[in-house]
């Protein structure tokens, strides 16, 4: 059964008359929490589904594979799962994609995160 994703409304700034409210769509939350976790030094790719392969494949990128997000309790539970570089830090890098997601999370929407979980799937070992 395919559950509804919720909608985040964005916190405006106190202003003596409201224009409205502000809607975020999860997809967007997702291609920020991507192009955010692709950007670390250490991340080779972030991992996707057959479906994103399949569509990456045929030239196109899709910069929200590998990202789950997830409201509890009113706040943003964002999983990643990522493959890094052999060679590098894992915990360096795990801990530099949390504070990356985070920041950019906040910063384009002012969104606060109560988690952001990296899940490591894989090394990614450079062609000889």
């Amino acid at each position: 059964m395919s559950e509804k994703k919720k909608q985040p409304v964005l916190p405006q700034q106190e202003e003596k008359k409201t224009l409205g409210s502000i809607h975020l769509a999860p997809e967007v939350l997702e291609v920020i929490i991507g192009i955010a976790t692709n950007e670390v030094e250490g991340v080779a790719t972030t991992k996707g589904t057959f479906a994103t392969d399949m569509v990456e494949r045929l030239g196109k990128t899709v910069h929200g594979k590998g990202v789950k997000t997830e409201w509890v309790e009113g706040e943003l539970v964002i999983d990643i799962y990522c493959v890094v570089e052999y060679g590098v830090s894992v915990p360096d890098v795990a801990r530099s994609i949390q504070e990356q997601v985070r920041q950019s999370i906040f910063h384009m929407t002012s969104l606060e995160t109560r988690e952001v979980n990296v899940h490591i799937t894989g090394l990614h070992f450079p062609q000889a």
